[in-house]
C-alpha cells in the first residue's frame, strides 16, 4: 500500500466538497495553491463560469482531473427519454473538453425522481432496466469520445431518487454485461461512503481489477447521521475503516488520486483554506 504520509501528491479534491465557499475557478486558484495536484467538477459548477473558462483555469493552474460529476439520472418516462440521452451526451463531451479520466455516473432511481415530469413508477425492476439499456444506448458515443464510464454505486437510502445500483455487486454485473471484453470503456468510481456497509464488497473488489477500477472516492459516515446527503464526515470522524477499503483498491493495482468528496453542511460553513487544510492533514494521517 503507498505510503501517503509523506506528501499529498495523490490527493484529489471533489469541488463539492468546498462548493459553498468559492466558485470553479476559486477552487481550482486555492488548489494550485497548496499542491493540490487534481480536482473532479461537478457539471453545474462548470456551467456557472463557463466550460471555455473552466477548460482555462484547470490548464493555467496546471492541474488534472481524477474524475467528471456527473451523467447519469438514466430512468425516465418515454417522453423525457431522449432528453436523458442527449444530456448524458453533453455531459461525456465537457468531461473530454477538461480532459477527465472518467465521467463519474449517478445512475438514477424512479423516474419521477431522476427526471422530473416523468410518469411516477413503484417498479424498480424497470428502473434497473432502464439503466443497463441507457448505457448500452451511449456507451459507444463515450467510446467514439474517448471518455470511460465510470458507474457508482450509492447507498441504498438512495435507491428511490438517486440511485437504484447500490451494491458494487450490481454495477459489476452491468459492466460484465456491456463489455465482456473489459475493454476500459466502462467500469465503476467506489466511493467507501457508499459501500463500506456491504459485507460482499470484500468480494467484488478482486473482481473489479484495476482495468474496471475509474475512481476511488473517500470521506467518512458519522453516527448519527443528521442529514441524508449533507452530513458526510471528514475522513477519521466517523466508522468508515478507510485504509482497510485503500488497501484492497491498491492490491488491484490502483495507483490513481484518492478523492475526497465531501457534502456537508458542516464543513460548508467553514472557510475554504481550513477545508483544504483539514483535508491535507486527514489524508496524510488517516487515509
Amino acid at each position: 500500500m503507498r505510503d501517503l504520509s509523506n506528501d499529498h501528491d495523490w490527493l484529489s479534491i471533489n469541488t463539492a466538497t468546498v462548493r459553498q465557499q468559492a466558485d470553479f475557478v476559486g477552487i481550482v486558484e486555492a488548489c494550485a495553491q497548496r499542491g493540490i495536484r487534481a480536482v473532479s467538477p461537478w457539471r453545474d459548477q462548470v456551467a456557472h463560469v463557463g466550460l471555455e473558462r473552466a477548460v482555462r483555469a484547470v490548464r493555467d493552474a496546471g492541474l488534472k482531473l481524477s474524475g467528471y460529476c456527473r451523467g447519469g439520472m438514466f430512468t425516465s418516462d418515454s417522453a423525457h427519454r431522449q432528453d436523458m440521452i442527449d444530456d448524458n451526451r453533453r455531459a461525456i463531451d465537457e468531461a473530454a473538453a477538461l480532459g477527465a479520466p472518467c465521467l463519474v455516473l449517478v445512475v438514477g432511481g424512479l423516474p419521477q425522481y431522476s427526471r422530473p415530469g416523468s410518469r411516477p413508477s413503484k417498479d424498480i425492476r424497470a428502473a434497473h432496466a432502464q439503466v443497463t439499456d441507457a448505457l448500452a444506448e451511449l456507451l459507444p458515443y463515450a467510446q467514439n469520445a474517448g471518455m470511460p464510464l465510470a458507474v457508482e454505486p450509492l447507498h441504498p437510502m438512495y435507491a428511490a431518487d438517486r440511485a437504484c445500483v447500490n451494491t458494487l455487486r450490481q454495477a459489476l454485473d452491468i459492466c460484465d454485461a456491456l463489455d465482456p471484453g473489459r475493454t476500459g470503456s466502462i467500469g465503476v468510481a467506489i466511493d467507501v461512503y457508499h459501500v463500506w456497509w456491504d459485507s460482499d464488497v470484500w468480494q467484488q473488489i478482486p473482481r473489479v481489477g484495476r482495468d474496471r477500477l475509474l475512481a476511488f472516492h473517500v470521506c467518512d459516515w458519522l453516527v448519527p447521521t443528521k442529514d441524508m446527503l449533507l452530513d458526510r464526515g471528514m475522513m477519521g470522524d466517523g466508522v468508515i475503516d478507510i485504509p482497510a477499503y485503500r488497501r484492497e483498491v491498491e492490491a488491484q493495482g490502483y495507483n490513481g488520486f484518492i478523492e475526497v468528496e465531501l457534502l456537508s453542511n458542516d464543513w460548508w460553513s467553514r472557510p475554504l483554506g481550513d477545508v483544504l487544510d483539514t483535508v491535507i492533514a486527514r489524508y496524510k494521517t488517516v487515509v
